[in-house]
C-alpha cells in the first residue's frame, strides 16, 4: 500500500515525458527508482533530473535520498541529511546543487567530446581531400609534361618522315 501511494506521488510529480518506477529489487528493503524518457532531447533529461532533485528535496524519508541522482556514482551521491539539523539539510541541498552542476558539466564534456570527434573526422576528410588535390595536381603536371614531350616527338617524326619522302622522291626521280 505504501509503495502504491509513493508511486502515485511519483507519477504526479513527474511530467508526461518522464516516468518514475518504484520497485523493490536490490536491496529488497529499499525501493529503487529508475528514470527514463521517451524523448532523447537534453531538455527532457534535464527536466527529469531536476524533478528527481526536487523530489529528493520534497520527500523526507531516507529511502528517497538514496538515489536522488541515479546518474552519479554511488560515492558521489548526496548523503541523506539529518532532518533535525538545519545545517545538515543545508549541506544536503548544497551537495544536491553541486551534484546537479557536476551532472551538467559531465553532459557538456560528453557533448564537447562528440563535437571534437566530429571536427577530427572533418579535418581528416579535408586533409584527405587536400592530399587528393595535391596528388591530382602532381599527376596533371606529369601528364602535361608527357604530353609536351609526345608532341615534340610527333613533330620530329613528321619532319623526319617528310625528309624521307623527299629523299625517296629524289631517288625515284634520278632513276
Amino acid at each position: 500500500m505504501a509503495g502504491s501511494k509513493q508511486l502515485e506521488q511519483t507519477s504526479k510529480s513527474i511530467d508526461s515525458s518522464a516516468h518514475m518506477i518504484t520497485t523493490a529489487r536490490v536491496p529488497a528493503d529499499k525501493p529503487v527508482r529508475i528514470a527514463f524518457s521517451l524523448n532523447d532531447s537534453p531538455e527532457s533529461s534535464k527536466e527529469s533530473f531536476a524533478s528527481l532533485k526536487a523530489q529528493s528535496h520534497d520527500d523526507a524519508s531516507p529511502e528517497n535520498f538514496s538515489l536522488a541522482f541515479p546518474e552519479l556514482d554511488q560515492q558521489l551521491q548526496p548523503l541523506p541529511p539529518c532532518h533535525d539539523s538545519k545545517e545538515s539539510m543545508q549541506v544536503y541541498k548544497q551537495h544536491c546543487k553541486i551534484a546537479e552542476e557536476y551532472h551538467e558539466v559531465k553532459k557538456e564534456i560528453a557533448l564537447l567530446e562528440e563535437r571534437k570527434k566530429e571536427l577530427i573526422a572533418r579535418l581528416e576528410q579535408v586533409e584527405k581531400e587536400s592530399m587528393d588535390a595535391a596528388q591530382l595536381a602532381k599527376e596533371y603536371a606529369e601528364l602535361t609534361e608527357e604530353n609536351r614531350t609526345l608532341k615534340l616527338a610527333q613533330t620530329q617524326c613528321v619532319e623526319q618522315l617528310e625528309k624521307l619522302r623527299i629523299q625517296y622522291q629524289k631517288r625515284q626521280g634520278s632513276s
